[in-house]
């Protein structure tokens, strides 16, 4: 978005996000703009690593990188524990800003990071393709990997209930880089810490709904969806449908389903765009419970026009 870019020529990204003035400005521009149904808090998913020590910086052109990341045993005993009220309150406090400015029939959502997305961060020094060092070391480093686990979970659960403390309205874990890993793996390393964060957010957060978010899950969708959350978040690698079937969402069951465009779409001739728009609402079929959204975030050279046009679609729908 133009605004955002603006904002980001006189901002770093690490910037906006601990001013809560600003996150709150930049919360708003998608609702003022496109006409989105929900907020979503500006912040990052890795701004717990600050007070973890891991060295978190943003690098021009290369994402993220960790001055110290996590490479052995005393490294995860060494992470602090803290209070996320003191060290994230600038995050809580752009939710109550934000939240005073939205209008009141638009929701707010707050948001963190999965234990395994935030672990393989914290391993990898960075954004990774293959998640070579995660992998290795959860299979060499058994007891190790549960206790790094076991602390990312504790913590994202107490940030994501402070975050509906200070008004969000919804809460999204993202777990985005779990499409990683085979259906075992994921039942027996990830799944019990994934389940420990949601529900230690559902105990302490107010009660709001929880959206479980995931990419590439299609081949442990079920065990993914058994981790928890109110809401299942699917991307466009199996159709909607079909998706709902296996969590067993739809005709009268309270789990709810979102997704499902894929981002690439956005970039398609409108034509073409607009067809998938429209048979990802056939197969939703008007089910009440679906959330029409990306399978994952919108990319950077996506024209805003095409967003707003399939949010038009959307809501003629």
């Amino acid at each position: 978005m133009p605004q955002y870019r603006k904002l980001r020529k006189r901002h770093s990204i690490l910037d906006l996000c601990h001013r809560p003035e600003l996150a709150a400005e930049v919360t708003l521009q998608p609702i003022e703009r496109l006409g989105v149904d929900a907020a979503i808090i500006f912040a990052d998913i890795l701004l717990p690593f600050e007070p973890l020590g891991l060295g978190l910086r943003f690098e021009a052109g290369e994402g993220p990188k960790l001055d110290r990341p996590i490479r052995d045993a005393a490294d995860v005993e060494r992470l602090p524990t803290f209070s996320v009220e003191a060290e994230l309150g600038y995050v809580c406090e752009a939710i109550r800003l934000a939240r005073r400015a939205l209008p009141a029939e638009v929701p707010l959502i707050g948001f963190a990071g999965a234990p395994f997305t935030l672990a393989s961060y914290a391993i990898e020094g960075g954004a990774s393709r293959t998640f070579t060092k995660t992998k290795a070391f959860m299979y060499q480093s058994p007891d190790t990997w549960h206790l790094l686990l076991t602390k990312l979970a504790d913590l994202v659960g107490a940030y994501l209930a402070a975050q509906a403390r200070a008004g969000a309205q919804a809460l999204q874990l993202f777990d985005s880089w779990v499409g990683c890993l085979s259906p075992d793996d994921y039942r027996t390393c990830v799944a019990p810490h994934t389940k420990r964060a949601l529900t230690l957010a559902a105990g302490r957060g107010e009660g709001v709904p929880l959206i479980h978010f995931g990419t590439g899950t299609a081949t442990f969708l079920e065990d993914f969806a058994a981790a928890g959350g109110d809401v299942i978040s699917i991307d466009w690698r199996m159709p909607i449908d079909a998706a709902w079937t296996r969590i067993g969402g739809g005709g009268g069951s309270q789990r709810a389903i979102q997704g499902n465009l894929d981002p690439v779409a956005l970039l398609a001739p409108a034509a073409e765009r607009d067809r998938q728009v429209r048979d990802i609402l056939k197969r939703a079929a008007g089910r009440p419970g679906h959330i029409f959204n990306l399978g994952h975030g919108v990319l950077p050279e996506t024209d805003v026009d095409a967003v707003r046009a399939v949010v038009d679609l959307v809501h003629g729908a």
